[in-house]
């Protein structure tokens, strides 16, 4: 029961609902132990030879009425009930859509898409269900049961009733037992499920890899196993609930042979009639919906109590970067300061920053290059507020950047990462995605400044056509151009191109990097690259080595020193002069 405890807010919400649904649900319940007495009247009668045309036109015109008030009444205490477990469904799909929006990059690093998907789907659907058949059967089990027991024993024999429940403790222990095996089952059938979602997800998103490396068969293999993992959990799932309604049935039966027997033995005795018996031996049928309903709930409950304990243990994950009380509720701009002593990623003792100081002035570019894992990106990742905890600050214009809402930081930043993500919509629609009514003028504006305007003509639908899950169906060049264009559509304070270049030629490269030149003279960019020609313009340039900066300075500075930097150029120029075909001597 401990899972409606933990529903009781939700109920609290839709406490009105829930008041009328089971109002009419007890309704049915009364309604329900008329037919069975109205059935022993009827055979004492023609027992008794007293049964009439018209009496039986009564008691079948009562039994009419009560059918259909209980067809209305179950009609509304459905949509009561039922209908208030959409809500709950609603509720917490956009409660676990909305943390999932607030968690910083780590979280997802720790988890799959995959099992995150799992409990935004297969475990909210069972916490519904909880609310819905669950509250249903608990109520229904309750009521009925009970209403049925009290005209047993006061409008029938109480004798007779005590005996036929004589049985019944035997039932309660063996459901409950039952439902402890079945929580763990299910929770370990929930996680064989969110691994084999997780996979799906991941052999879908990656199939041109599988293809291209001929992992087809490995990768259908490991899919078998997975699948059949949850087939081997859910059947000792189904093992467990299949006990229930066995258990129930066999219990009952030893209800109906006590009830049977010693019915025959008062009716002997001259102190119960055998219409009586019938009704008793009727109200004992309707006895039976209530504990197979009592073995559902236990299945209802523990499913619900696992999915949800699974929930609430994602929702508890805390939000590690968050705005401060009284947040600035204002775009950044102005000069930025970059001031970092030491920063480690969580749960790693090495350094990935060290000693990493720089300025930049509103409307300066700032180049960041060096090798592989150097760096650069970590840079990037502090000013986005991705990550926090380091030794030292950042500021954008008058304050640190944890001083402003994170809404309104990433307002002020155009991003662009080095992988591109597009949504399966057009490319208008990807273009505008920070605006979704802007005028085609304005998209073809920036699409323009990012030299693609003429590579969407070319396609089948122009503008309206649609790129595919991730940009499946353009370029390379094409995802990175698409996606500079989107960044640009914020008309933001300071761009961020994160090696955004590297699938374009050269002459293409040098052609963006002139026209966000002269459209962006005010405003501040930073360009992360391993091609130094995509730097070599900006006002300031810092190498990385190892977490630190090694040189800085501007391109012809750089130059001058002949140290990491100056090779790196020097390197670039002659591979570039061997892929036109120079010759070195």
């Amino acid at each position: 029961m401990k899972v409606f405890l933990k529903l009781g807010w939700f109920f609290k919400e839709r406490k009105k609902e829930y008041l009328i649904g089971l109002t009419m649900l007890a309704l049915v319940a009364v309604l329900n132990l008329i037919p069975p007495k109205v059935i022993g009247y009827v055979i004492d009668e023609i027992g008794s030879r007293k049964l009439t045309p018209g009496s039986l036109g009564k008691w079948v015109g009562l039994i009419v009425i009560v059918a259909i008030l209980a067809y209305m009444l179950r009609y509304y205490w459905r949509l009561m009930i039922f209908g208030s477990s959409n809500y709950l469904a609603k509720n917490l799909r956009e409660k676990l859509f909305r943390h999932f929006s607030k968690m910083s990059p780590s979280f997802y690093q720790q988890r799959r898409v995959g099992d995150l998907m799992a409990h935004a789907t297969n475990d909210i659907s069972a916490v519904q269900q909880t609310a819905g058949g669950g509250v249903l059967t608990l109520f229904d089990s309750v009521t009925t049961g009970g209403f049925v027991i009290i005209a047993m024993a006061f409008t029938i024999d109480w004798r007779l009733t005590l005996i036929a429940l004589i049985p019944m403790p035997l039932m309660a222990i063996s459901t409950s037992y039952y439902g402890k095996l079945l929580h763990l089952k299910f929770r370990d059938a929930q996680a064989a499920f969110s691994d084999l979602n997780d996979k799906t997800q991941e052999s879908i998103s990656g199939i041109k890899v599988i293809k291209t490396f001929g992992q087809q068969k490995e990768d259908t293999d490991d899919f078998t196993r997975l699948s059949n993992d949850v087939v081997e959990k859910n059947m000792k799932v189904a093992k467990i609930d299949s006990l229930f309604d066995p258990t129930i049935s066999l219990i009952i039966g030893f209800s109906f042979m006590l009830s049977l027997g010693f019915g025959a033995k008062f009716i002997h005795e001259g102190t119960m009639s055998i219409g009586d018996l019938v009704a008793f031996n009727t109200y004992l049928g309707l006895l039976v919906w209530p504990m197979l309903a009592f073995g559902m709930l236990f299945n209802i409950m523990e499913r619900g109590s696992a999915s949800y304990d699974r929930i609430e243990q994602l929702l508890s994950v805390p939000v590690q970067i968050d705005d401060k009380e009284q947040a600035i509720d204002t775009k950044p701009n102005g000069d930025i300061v970059f001031s970092v002593n030491d920063f480690k990623f969580p749960d790693d003792e090495a350094s990935a920053l060290y000693n990493v100081h720089f300025e930049l002035k509103q409307g300066q570019t700032l180049g960041i290059v060096g090798k592989t894992g150097s760096g650069k990106t970590t840079i990037l990742k502090l000013l986005l507020r991705e990550f926090e905890g380091f030794d030292g600050v950042i500021k954008f214009g008058d304050y640190f950047i944890d001083e402003y809402k994170k809404i309104k930081l990433r307002e002020a930043i155009g991003y662009v990462p080095q992988d591109h993500f597009l949504f399966s919509a057009s490319v208008y629609e990807n273009i505008a995605f920070i605006n979704p009514k802007a005028d085609k003028e304005t998209v073809e504006r920036v699409a323009k400044l990012a030299h693609i305007h003429v590579d969407i003509l070319r396609f089948t639908e122009g503008y309206d056509t649609i790129v595919g899950e991730r940009g499946v169906s353009l370029s390379g060049g094409q995802k990175q151009r698409i996606s500079i264009a989107r960044a640009l559509m914020m008309q933001p304070e300071l761009l961020i191109l994160d090696d955004s270049l590297s699938a374009v030629d050269a002459k293409t490269e040098e052609s963006i990097l002139k026209s966000l030149k002269e459209a962006r003279e005010d405003s501040t960019t930073i360009i992360t690259s391993h091609r130094l020609s995509a730097i070599e313009h900006a006002h300031l340039i810092i190498v990385m080595h190892e977490g630190t900066i090694v040189e800085k300075g501007t391109h012809e500075e750089l130059m001058e020193l002949q140290g990491r930097y100056y090779e790196m150029y020097q390197l670039q120029q002659l591979e570039q002069l061997v892929e036109k075909g120079g010759e070195v001597k």
